[in-house]
């Protein structure tokens, strides 16, 4: 049986929920060895926890559920998405935020309820827009003023009504990294307030026979620890929705403040907890509707590496040392920016755990590199470890999201497996990649 996780408490925050020590000093994951893990699967291999990820859905929901009349969760694909994954959130009764073709094929190929389904994108194809359509999509998300076009007319050929929402642009800074930041002015996505540009949005949306208005959406940002942001930007939509009812005759049936609740990576930053973020979201609402005389709308909800950032923890086997006096002492790892990106382009920081040994006392400050050729593949950098050994097994927790969804083919690289667990029992939701499979797309 696996006891009580005896690790740091503040690593609480950063380890799945059933993470514990076994019997052997192993970390354990729904308690399997993960150092049986790795030698089963092969490294790198990404584990998840199917009890952390239903822990998370019904978390998310329970919290915004007993705040307002009428929720929506939706999961965001892009964090990381699978069959096995979209099986999870189908059974918690939530629903998708998709963003492109093959993430709307995904959903297919899952069977799920593709009412449920919501489209996003700054620049849908039609080919993507009539996939969507064919699929029974539930809306559609207006990003721009070709899409009122495209969606419309894709709308009328297809001999349906299509539900859509318009994403604007409130002008609000989320304090997030550039990168990830989305509802200031200067940002491809959205139709911004200013000039008239939203207005004349929902002007044209409106006038169009096959499209049906029920409302609007803001997204700020990602990775997100203050909720006063959301006030602000709730503030400005929803004082919009309000303006176009009174000019045009919008009726505000759904809202939606998007996602980008912040994940905790390192033990000494954690977000407020998701309670604190549904409150924040629940009054903001709450009080703008009653300051603008309007219905409580639908609220619709875009989570994703809250749900699922947890839950996943990448295990790679230690290979190369490298000892530069006084400089820095690299550790080397079988994987690195093919598999996870993210420290490379967004600064991302991150834990790393000794499987083999979790509670081993730190003897020096060390660099987690990766393999391949690029001097920015740095996994975690200047962490405090036991001196690792040549075939140990490195845990980087937090790997759940924006990992597998950016990973790639750099330097010939094989895409690692993804292996669930729960109740001492792993499942292979997808096998790693083959030469084969690298090569499948070639033409003689």
């Amino acid at each position: 049986m696996t006891a009580p996780t005896p690790f740091d408490p503040r690593l609480q925050g950063v380890l799945p929920l059933t993470a514990g020590i076994n019997a052997a000093g192993h970390l354990t994951i729904g308690g399997c060895d993960a150092v049986d893990l790795a030698r089963q699967f092969g490294t790198p291999v990404y584990v998840f926890d199917e009890a952390d990820l239903r822990a998370r859905c019904q978390e998310l929901q329970d919290e915004f559920t007993s705040r307002l009349p009428d929720v929506l969760v939706l999961y965001a694909c892009k964090a990381y998405i699978g069959k096995a994954l979209a099986g999870v959130i189908a059974d918690q009764g939530m629903g998708l935020d998709v963003v492109a073709g093959g993430e709307i094929a995904m959903a297919r190929a899952s069977e799920f309820p593709m009412e449920r389904v919501y489209m996003h994108g700054n620049n849908k194809s039609r080919a993507e827009l009539e996939e969507a359509m064919d699929a029974g999509i539930g809306r559609i998300v207006i990003d721009n003023f070709l899409d009122i076009e495209q969606i419309d007319a894709v709308a009328r050929a297809e001999g349906r009504k299509q539900a859509v929402l318009l994403r604007i642009t409130p002008d609000v800074d989320p304090h997030t990294h550039a990168h990830i930041t989305t509802g200031v002015i200067d940002s491809k996505f959205g139709l911004p307030l200013i000039e008239g540009q939203a207005e004349e949005a929902i002007k044209q949306a409106m006038a169009c026979a096959n499209l049906d208005v029920t409302g609007v959406h803001c997204h700020i940002g990602s990775q997100l620890f203050e909720s006063e942001p959301y006030v602000e930007a709730i503030d400005k939509t929803i004082a919009f929705a309000a303006e176009m009812r009174r000019k045009h005759g919008l009726q505000l049936r759904e809202f939606s403040p998007g996602g980008g609740i912040g994940l905790q990576y390192v033990r000494e930053e954690a977000p407020p907890p998701i309670s604190h973020f549904a409150e924040t979201i629940a009054e903001a609402v709450k009080s703008a509707c009653q300051r603008h005389a309007l219905d409580i709308p639908r609220v619709v909800l875009e989570p994703g590496r809250s749900v699922v950032g947890r839950a996943g923890v990448a295990l790679y086997s230690v290979g190369a040392r490298k000892e530069i006096p006084g400089v820095r002492t690299y550790v080397a790892v079988d994987g690195g920016m093919a598999d996870n990106i993210r420290p490379a382009i967004y600064d991302a920081r991150y834990e790393a755990i000794p499987a083999d040994r979790p509670l081993a006392a730190n003897e020096e400050l060390v660099t987690v590199a990766g393999k391949y050729c690029e001097s920015g593949d740095i996994l975690v950098r200047d962490v405090n470890l036991p001196r690792l050994q040549s075939g140990e097994i490195l845990a980087i927790p937090a790997a759940g999201a924006y990992c597998l969804a950016m990973a790639s083919n750099y330097n010939g690289a094989l895409k690692p497996p993804i292996v669930f667990v729960r109740d001492g029992k792993a499942r292979l939701v997808r096998r790693r990649e083959t030469y084969a499979d690298f090569m499948a797309c070639e033409s003689e």
